[in-house]
């Protein structure tokens, strides 16, 4: 040997790894060539370890330290006991060395002059097979990477000799090498031996891989990586930003520096992008240490230039390249080894459906194609101008009086959405919405039905009976833009929520739809939270962790949307009124709160014109319209019977839930309409239910009727039916029976608009008589009222805010002498309008002829004349611009819309589908909640069972049990290809057995549920 050898054994303290130590010891011992001295040095107390036989006889010291001390720190507490001269073999109690490791490393070392240090080959503890760690390399960007990890030894690395660094366990250090060649405690435990190879080769020496030496280690040694991922992640993370601070230049170092929170704030994007949002914490927490960490990094730097010989010049070619990178980590790109599930959109007739559904729809809404904007029902028209309608969606002034600041509505944020798809006239983006209803409404339930069946047929069937729905065409006929939004939402929302315990990415999706869903229906919101709280229990039930955080997640951007809303109404006690339906509040028919209101409201209608056919066919008929409807009904509740009767009670339970919904919000009146108490709208939980029961008549045709002709026969009664009950509401609009109609792009007289469009914060004060003697009032800012300014603030204020018009109002009407107009106008009035109701009561008629009389008697007010809106005034003077939010306020409220950005960014991040994600879901089958026994749809000419994947599942379906290996898969995969920072696939130990998936909860906000088989060798 060449020189003397001192070993030093990290230990931790236990009755586990004082067992380990003491076999270690042994190994030692059993050496061709024994190391010289042994030191041990524990991490705690060392009672244990001196328990041990014969430790006395084995080891020279035993040094004790802080349990929270890193291997490097370790090492350097042992250093002054290693005699001048001698090499260093570092060790961890679990490091069991093979008999001739310490031989053949110190042979390496003398035959090798150039080499400083020597790395052994680490295999499994129990198995030398396996090659845990065999060299390592790093990126362009300092990314350590593994040249040889996690695989079997069958020697195709034996040739292997040069290295840029390896695992600092079993590392032999040349007795010749300076002591700054020592592992760096500034790492905080990773990379060390990385780091020992990089300051070898700047001071001219390199080290040398022996292979036929092995060392069996554990996964959990004291040198080893955490196995918690946050951990693993944020201790590599730390030394890769440690090491880029030591290794730069001199003038580098401060703009390495500064860049540690923007390139944090950068990677967690690419985190989100590629479905690792745990990564994102431990990433700022990495940043903001190596930040503190001057000291480290000063210490670090000293020794490599005390020790640096070379240029960097000589390390680059043992770097790996970002196309080396890319190869190592990519897995493919096909879907080749498994089940291919693929869509067969056009080939299984879904475009055909949505094409067919486009035709009706024309035909059904014929007029409003020359329409630029619809009025009626609980329809206004939207802002002129996009910046406007996301203003309205932010914290701010509200309509309620003209000083009030408060939320928006989360509703309101839909509506900018929607409004930016047609930027040029938001107004006309909600007449292409209803004329692109039913098409949308197939095409969302067409992709729902793919989470059911496989059978091209049945998802046509799907997708019909989900456009046809009687609560959709309700609301399309009455005017009523949440409900239509939300039945368009709901099977988009089944669709990825189904699969949300899957992969990120369709949690980050789920939980957009999920958000934007409750917002056009605050009244689902118990229904959905009961499901998914079920979710997450039966997940955290079987044991799927992973899977139960991203169901977890689903609700966070939607509890963010609502926040501000919620502690404004719990605020002012009116919690209640969270419930309310958003937008502009009409008091429009719909089903009462009695005993024969939820009857019909049982049977699917949630109008009292059961869909129609009480003006279509009168009272005759109307009542056994619900008939046509109870094939679909049947066919649900036989689900509950069927091969997948998981799926099929998950179904009938978002039924339930919806039905009773439904029959509670009907007789919940928190909002109010010209002094008139207005329902919650039933019809939204009718859609949820609806969207349980169609699935569950989905789930009984693909599984329960297993002859062809008879399915066939069944689901063609089924279309039929609903079909029947559907002609109402599509004659509707062209037999003057819809409440919809041709609207104006102002609810304000002309003048009004005309004036407001160049001063946007002028008020304008409506004042409405009502039947019962009372006056409505209501400020309406700039040109019109608009949609996304309705607030339920103001729809269901049970009292008179402080600083609210309606007691300026009542003093104009009265004989109180006070001068009117500048009490309006300093409050930024310019126009009294006194409306009136259709209808008017002889009490109403008189309040308004005493109401013009008074008015026109006031001094400052110029009578503008009779408009198709009603009396209106204008005043004498200019008026005073309108109260602004302060400084505080608004930051406060960018403070809120920050927040809530940064929670809906993350989401739209994680949804953002990727190449790997994508390779991941197709190999995956589509269908949700197939049982092992359920047999698998065989492939027909006829393209009604299986254009689709029926050739790669049946395969599959020939195996015993459901695993998710997929939803593992992606986790691992998911952006590993094509980021240089990305974790690599083979980095994740859980990867090698899979547990079976248990069958549990589908519904639209979560499931887990026993997926299709996917072949098990994909997760290797």
């Amino acid at each position: 040997m060449p020189s003397r050898v001192h070993a030093i054994v990290v230990a931790r303290t236990g009755d586990s790894a004082a067992a380990q130590l003491s076999e270690t010891l042994d190994a030692l011992r059993a050496q061709t060539t024994p190391p010289d001295a042994v030191t041990v040095v524990v991490l705690g107390s060392g009672a244990q370890v001196r328990a041990i036989d014969g430790i006395g006889h084995s080891v020279e010291a035993i040094i004790e330290a802080r349990a929270t001390t890193t291997f490097a720190e370790a090492v350097a507490l042992a250093q002054p006991r290693v005699a001048s001269g001698s090499s260093v073999w570092m060790l961890t109690h679990d490091s069991r060395p093979r008999r001739k490791a310490l031989q053949l490393l110190a042979g390496s070392l003398e035959r090798s002059p150039s080499a400083a240090l020597a790395a052994p080959k680490l295999v499994r503890y129990d198995d030398d097979r396996e090659i845990v760690s065999m060299g390592v390399s790093m990126s362009r960007f300092g990314r350590a990477v593994e040249l040889a990890a996690d695989e079997l030894d069958q020697g195709q690395h034996d040739a292997a000799e040069d290295a840029l660094g390896a695992d600092v366990r079993g590392i032999l250090i040349r007795g010749a090498a300076p002591v700054v060649l020592r592992p760096d405690p500034g790492l905080g435990g990773a990379d060390e031996g990385l780091d020992l190879g990089v300051r070898a080769r700047l001071g001219g020496a390199r080290i040398v891989l022996v292979p036929k030496a092995r060392i069996g280690v554990r996964p959990d040694g004291v040198a080893a990586l955490p196995q918690r991922e946050a951990a693993r992640t944020w201790a590599t993370r730390r030394a890769q930003l440690h090491r880029r601070l030591a290794y730069a230049p001199a003038f580098a170092v401060p703009l390495h520096w500064l860049s540690l929170l923007p390139l944090a704030l950068w990677r967690s994007i690419v985190h989100l992008i590629g479905k690792r949002p745990g990564a994102v914490a431990p990433e700022w927490g990495a940043a903001l240490a190596a930040m503190l960490a001057v000291p480290a990094v000063a210490r670090s730097r000293r020794a490599i230039r005390s020790f640096r010989t070379a240029s960097w010049a000589g390390i680059a070619p043992l770097r790996v390249t970002r196309t080396q990178l890319r190869h190592r980590l990519d897995d493919g790109h096909g879907s080749e080894r498994g089940a291919v599930s693929e869509l067969h959109f056009f080939s299984g007739g879904g475009a055909w459906a949505v094409l067919a559904a486009l035709v009706v729809s024309i035909a059904a809404f014929f007029p409003l194609l020359a329409w630029p904007s619809i009025g009626g029902g609980e329809l206004l028209p939207m802002q002129q101008a996009v910046a406007d309608l996301w203003n309205d969606a932010a914290w701010g002034l509200r309509d309620l009086g003209p000083g009030i600041i408060g939320p928006a509505d989360p509703f309101a944020a839909v509506l900018a959405v929607l409004g930016t798809l047609w930027p040029g006239s938001p107004s006309f983006a909600v007449v292409l919405l209803w004329l692109g209803a039913l098409p949308l409404a197939v095409l969302g339930g067409w992709f729902a039905a793919t989470r059911i069946t496989d059978r091209a047929g049945l998802r046509i069937l799907g997708g019909v009976l989900w456009a046809l729905a009687p609560t959709f065409l309700a609301a399309l006929v009455q005017g009523r833009p949440a409900a239509v939004l939300l039945h368009l939402l709901l099977p988009w929302l089944f669709h990825s929520a189904a699969v949300a315990h899957r992969s990120w990415g369709a949690a980050g999706a789920a939980s957009l739809l999920a958000a934007a869903s409750l917002a056009c229906a605050p009244s689902l919101a118990p229904a959905v939270v009961a499901l998914w709280g079920l979710a997450v229990m039966a997940m955290l039930a079987a044991g799927r962790v992973r899977g139960a955080v991203r169901v977890f997640w689903l609700l966070i951007p939607a509890a963010a949307l609502f926040a501000p809303l919620v502690y404004w109404q719990l605020r002012h006690g009116e919690p209640w009124a969270l419930l309310a339906d958003p937008g502009a509040v009409a008091p429009l028919a719909q089903a009462a709160s009695d005993a024969a209101g939820r009857l019909l409201i049982a049977q699917g209608f949630p109008s009292p014109d059961r869909g129609g056919w009480e003006w279509l066919l009168g009272g005759s008929f109307a009542p056994f319209a619900f008939l046509l409807l109870l094939p679909v009904a049947v066919l649900a509740l036989t689900s509950a019977l069927s091969p997948r009767w998981r799926a099929g009670f998950a179904l009938l339970a978002t039924t339930m839930a919806g039905l009773v919904t439904a029959m509670i919000a009907v007789g919940v009146q928190v909002s109010f309409a010209q002094g008139e108490a207005v329902a919650i709208w039933p019809g939204t939980g009718l859609s949820f239910a609806w969207l349980g029961a169609v699935g569950a008549a989905l789930v009984t045709l693909d599984t329960v009727v297993a002859v062809p002709a008879l399915r066939s026969a069944a689901a063609l009664v089924t279309g039929v039916g609903v079909l029947v009950c559907a002609v109402p509401g599509l004659l509707a609009v062209n037999l003057g029976e819809a409440q919809i109609r041709n609207g104006a792009m102002s609810t304000l007289p002309a003048l009004v608009a005309a004036h407001a469009s160049d001063d946007a914060d002028s008020g304008t004060l409506v004042m409405t008589p009502l039947n019962d003697g009372s006056l409505a009032t209501q400020v309406v800012w700039g040109p019109s009222a608009t949609l996304s300014a309705q607030s339920t603030m103001l729809t269901t204020a049970t009292r008179v805010r402080d600083d609210s018009l309606a007691a300026d109002a009542v003093d104009l009407l009265s004989a109180r002498d006070f001068d009117a107009a500048a009490a309006l106008t300093d409050r930024g009035i310019g126009f009294v309008l006194l409306s009136s109701l259709p209808g008017q009561s002889d009490q109403a008629r008189r309040m308004s002829e005493t109401a013009i009389t008074a008015i026109d008697q006031r001094a400052g007010f110029v009578k503008a004349g009779d408009t198709p809106n009603g009396m209106l005034w204008q005043t004498a003077t200019t008026p005073a611009e309108r109260a602004q939010p302060s400084h505080a306020q608004n930051a406060l409220g960018n403070l809120i819309g920050l927040g809530q950005l940064i929670v809906v960014l993350a989401a739209v991040l994680l949804s953002i589908p990727t190449r790997a994600s994508r390779r991941a879901a197709r190999a995956r089958s589509r269908v949700v909640g197939r049982s092992l026994d359920e047999p698998i749809a065989p492939r027909r000419a006829d393209g009604d069972a299986a254009a689709s994947d029926a050739d790669a599942q049946g395969s599959d379906a020939q195996g015993s049990g459901a695993q998710d290996s997929g939803a593992q898969v992606a986790d691992a995969r998911d952006g590993d290809a094509a980021d240089d920072d990305a974790r690599p696939a083979q980095s994740d130990p859980s990867a090698r057995e899979r547990q079976p998936e248990p069958a549990g909860v589908v519904s639209p906000t979560a499931a887990t549920a026993t997926p299709h088989p996917a072949a098990e060798e994909n997760s290797r």
